[in-house]
């Protein structure tokens, strides 16, 4: 929170030193300035002094006593403002809206500078974000700004594609600066803090009614994140259509329960301008850095055939009212209210996710050594149950394979005995096929012996006839 009080007070004392710096003739006009918006990015230092009596009447143990002489209070807040200057400050703006709506030339033209643009396409699976951080200065007062746009956004059948991977961005922020929060060496100082401060959600201009996309898309993000509807491109429909649509959004949004972020009006320095600009939303505004010579003057714009769009110009659309209240009055407000509402909504779910509590069952102030001890054991007590239960759940699973492993090896058994069985009689039947095959053979060889020997004396006595026949 020292950030914000930093913020707050830098922003009144850079605007008290660049009004003290410039000649009495154009003090005067400064002053409406600074009575307008207040501070540059925060709200009026004048409420504070309000706000520490109301801490005093509070706190009954706290006795306000004069001062007798000069102490040297009165330089605390030009060492805040030296030291949060140093700091710089940061600004996180989401942009949800469809592709090609015109999300990166609005925050060209918002911030006047040229962002880095790359072109997405309309063939993603998925929604998807992307972040990139650019340092801004202006007047001595740096800027670390975070612009997240989505890429694909409404280019999915699934509804859930689309708004889902931003809803899980928001949470995610949270989710790392609690862990930040929750680590036993913390360095906040110089944690760059990525919660996302505002989404600009940009309505096409279809001048009939919104899209279911588009209320549950900003019924998702209401409780995380401060949303300001916009008008993209309200140039390309007529300004009774505009008021008519803007009528027909608002009753929409109310109908469905979407809360969008109001500018607040508790502070009376920008009460009046706040209640104002309340009954401008959803701002319809039109982009564009092009530089156009408008009677012997270079104004930003679009040309037309029949004329020219001044972004600049409130009776052409709302851009000026839209930075003024983003930059000018409210970026203060809206950096509080994501931390102090949005934020702590988060936080708080998440340590009773946890298990802590604020009060015992009893309506006593709970100990946070307590409360951790009795979750540690209850964690414990789980492990503890779960492990009994795997241990368990594996020796049964040891049985089962045992008794699977011995049921197979029987079965193998059962398979090997019965093949030697086969084995066996299969040698039987061909050792007895051997045998009679060599009976026979000794039969055959017996049989031939003595045919040889009958025939061997005729074939003597017919060779000695035809001796004596040859004489």
């Amino acid at each position: 929170m020292n950030e914000f009080f930093f913020f707050q007070t830098a922003s009144l004392l850079v605007r008290l030193r660049a009004h003290l710096r410039v000649p009495l003739g154009t003090q005067q006009r400064q002053l409406s300035c600074h009575a307008k918006d207040a501070a540059v990015l925060g709200r009026s230092w004048s409420c504070y002094p309000l706000l520490f009596s109301e801490c005093l009447s509070q706190d009954r143990k706290v006795r306000a006593l004069p001062l007798s002489g000069h102490v040297g209070l009165d330089a605390l807040p030009d060492q805040l403002v030296n030291k949060s200057l140093g700091q710089g400050f940061c600004f996180n703006l989401l942009c949800v809206g469809e592709t090609g709506i015109g999300k990166s030339t609005l925050m060209n033209t918002l911030f006047s500078t040229d962002f880095e643009n790359l072109e997405s396409p309309h063939f993603e699976p998925r929604g998807k974000l992307r972040a990139r951080t650019y340092g801004l200065r202006e007047n001595g007062v740096q800027l670390k700004l975070t612009i997240v746009s989505t890429i694909g956004f409404g280019d999915q059948m699934n509804q859930q594609d689309s708004y889902q991977p931003i809803v899980d961005y928001v949470d995610a922020q949270f989710e790392s600066f609690l862990q930040e929060e929750l680590k036993i060496k913390r360095s906040l100082h110089n944690y760059h803090d990525s919660r996302v401060h505002v989404c600009l959600y940009f309505i096409a201009p279809s001048g009939h009614s919104l899209k279911s996309l588009d209320l549950v898309t900003m019924k998702k993000l209401d409780r995380k994140v401060n949303v300001i509807p916009v008008i993209a491109k309200s140039d390309t429909i007529s300004r009774a259509e505009l008021h008519s649509f803007k009528m027909k959004i608002m009753s929409e949004l109310v109908s469905s329960g979407v809360q969008i972020y109001q500018f607040p009006t508790d502070d009376e320095t920008v009460a009046g301008i706040n209640g104002v600009m309340n009954g401008h939303l959803p701002f319809a505004v039109v982009g564009s850095t092009e530089a156009i010579n408008v009677g012997n003057k270079l104004v930003r714009g679009r040309q037309y055939p029949w004329g020219v769009v001044q972004v600049e110009n409130g009776s052409h659309c709302d851009f000026v009212k839209l930075r003024e209240m983003l930059i000018s009055v409210n970026m203060n407000d809206l950096r509080e209210q994501t931390h102090a509402r949005h934020y702590e909504l988060y936080r708080r779910c998440r340590l009773q996710e946890m298990g802590f509590r604020d009060t015992e069952p009893n309506r006593k102030p709970a100990s946070l050594h307590q409360t951790y001890t009795a979750r540690r054991q209850e964690y414990l007590r789980e492990f503890h149950g779960v492990e009994e239960e795997m241990k368990q759940m594996f020796v049964q699973k040891v049985k089962r394979t045992e008794a699977e492993l011995k049921d197979a090896e029987e079965e193998l058994q059962f398979r090997f005995e019965r093949m030697k069985r086969l084995h066996q009689q299969e040698k039987k039947r061909l050792e007895e096929k051997r045998r009679i095959l060599e009976e026979d053979m000794n039969s055959f060889n017996k049989m031939r012996a003595a045919v040889e020997l009958l025939q061997a004396p005729s074939f003597s006595t017919a060779g000695k006839k035809d001796k004596d026949h040859k004489k």
